[in-house]
């Protein structure tokens, strides 16, 4: 198969994620998929440096060594997640492989989903839609609507029951 048959599957270990890869394997099982677990590097460090009485609390002490260990956490745990997602879609019939992907705090996770999909040149991309409603959606947006929004390949939006 060539790198262009490549499904990219964005994962964040929910019950619509799960669910999402489970149905895209009925549909696309047997071509290679990466499943993407996008984790916010330098958390820790926005962290340290919020004032904490911005929120109405007093001001906290976080050092550096706690912003370096915030980070490796949820590197860690991305790459759980990855390896979780990737076990899932094996199941589901792909062969499949994770990636967690660092990304700054400032991108949004739909950008480095898509931004995966075209370095690959990827036939589709998966996500799974959590159902928040139709105010909170248009309030906060949602990933899926913005990874629909941004992809230049097929995208298989899989709902939450």
């Amino acid at each position: 198969m060539s790198s262009s048959d490549v499904v990219v599957i964005g994962y964040d270990g929910s019950e619509a994620a799960d669910r999402a890869v489970r149905e895209a394997g009925g549909l696309l099982s047997g071509h290679p998929a990466l499943v993407v677990v996008v984790w916010k590097a330098g958390l820790g460090w926005e962290l340290v440096e919020l004032p904490a009485t911005s929120i109405g609390l007093p001001p906290a002490q976080i050092d550096v060594r706690t912003a370096v260990e915030i980070d490796q956490a949820m590197a860690e745990r991305a790459q759980k997640l990855a390896e979780q997602g990737a076990r899932l879609a094996r199941e589901a019939g792909f062969e499949a492989d994770g990636l967690a992907v660092a990304e700054d705090v400032d991108t949004p996770i739909a950008e480095t989903i898509v931004s995966v999909a075209r370095d690959r040149e990827a036939a589709a991309i998966v996500v799974g839609a959590h159902g928040h409603g139709r105010l909170s959606e248009v309030i906060l947006g949602g990933t899926s609507r913005e990874v629909i929004r941004r992809a230049d390949c097929p995208v298989v939006v899989v709902r939450e029951r």
